[in-house]
């Protein structure tokens, strides 16, 4: 395993992060390919044995089972001191007024809940999942603040959002002092790009660690077109709303993975997360595994060395995409 500071903090996390979103409970969440309790816990066993020590979750996730599963997991397996926690707030977690956002009571009061759930006293970064429109910046930074302050969280992070957000919320935490982001969670691979324009360059310029969500595209990266065979593949509506619209335009780019990871004799998945690996400034793809090889292709992917030739081959036929996941 690699391991790498994230941004400009003195945080060492592996350079593959282990998504949780994959275990919880598919009666509590719109994802029916999750995996329960008892298949979950061999996966993160196996990450751990592996050198991961970075895992990312959500409170929205299976409405908090993810979080509970990943806590008693990493409670058995694993020192506390050892491991790098990542969660979020945004998501709706109940019905009626408060049940969501980013405004103070919402935060302090999800935090509480999100630790509880994880059986710690902290979390390592603590991530807005999205931009809240109806709570000002001030009120969500200097909560999040309050979050470090009190020792429930060491960093901040944010996720998907235009850059002049990002920039926003950057320019608030240095106005007043309050505590800054130091990572950036946004969607990016190889068939969508679009972070590149102005998110990209921002965190580069700002010491920002970028940890990309669907680093695999949901799977579009690792098999031809129009193949299915998982229970993902048939019934993620959320992957189906990303790349259906732009699945023609895509297939050159995949054609292109499957060609260079003959070449490399390695699967595309490994090229895939190649690619990722090697873009400023990534520190971890967050990878969603369900199945230990999952694990293996992912950690594989450290060893695959892609030349600068072979980059600009997987990249020259990529075209503009609509913007996905801001909202």
């Amino acid at each position: 395993m690699e391991y790498m500071r994230l941004g400009r903090t003195g945080l060492d996390v592996s350079r593959i992060c282990l998504g949780c979103m994959g275990f919880g409970d598919p009666e509590r969440w719109i994802h029916k390919w999750v995996l329960d309790e008892e298949n979950s816990r061999p996966v993160i066993q196996q990450a751990l044995d592996m050198g991961i020590n970075f895992f990312d979750t959500a409170n929205v996730y299976s409405l908090g089972v993810s979080e509970e599963i990943l806590g008693r997991a990493l409670r058995d397996f694993a020192r506390r001191d050892e491991v790098v926690i990542a969660t979020k707030v945004h998501g709706k977690m109940r019905e009626g007024p408060n049940g969501g956002g980013l405004s103070r009571k919402a935060i302090l009061s999800e935090i509480d809940h999100s630790l509880k759930r994880l059986g710690t006293d902290y979390v390592d970064l603590y991530q807005i999942h999205r931009w809240d429109p109806q709570t000002p910046i001030e009120e969500t930074m200097e909560a999040l603040h309050d979050v470090v302050k009190a020792g429930k969280a060491r960093y901040i992070g944010a996720s998907a959002m235009w850059a002049w957000q990002f920039q926003r919320a950057l320019h608030v935490a240095e106005q007043h002092g309050w505590t800054r982001f130091v990572s950036m969670q946004d969607h990016l691979n190889l068939i969508y790009r679009e972070e590149e324009r102005e998110m990209l360059p921002l965190c580069r310029a700002e010491g920002i660690g970028v940890i990309p969500y669907s680093p695999l595209a949901g799977g579009r990266l690792t098999r031809d077109s129009g193949t299915e065979g998982t229970l993902r593949a048939e019934t993620d509506q959320v992957a189906r709303m990303k790349y259906d619209a732009t699945a023609d335009q895509d297939r050159i780019v995949v054609e292109r993975v499957a060609e260079l990871a003959q070449k490399h004799g390695v699967s595309r998945a490994r090229i895939a997360l190649a690619w990722l690996l090697r873009k400023s400034p990534v520190t971890a793809p967050i990878v969603g595994a369900t199945k230990l090889s999952h694990l293996e292709e992912a950690v594989g992917a450290l060893s695959v060395r892609l030349t600068p030739e072979e980059v600009a081959y997987l990249e020259e036929p990529y075209v503009p995409h609509p913007i996905v996941g801001h909202q």
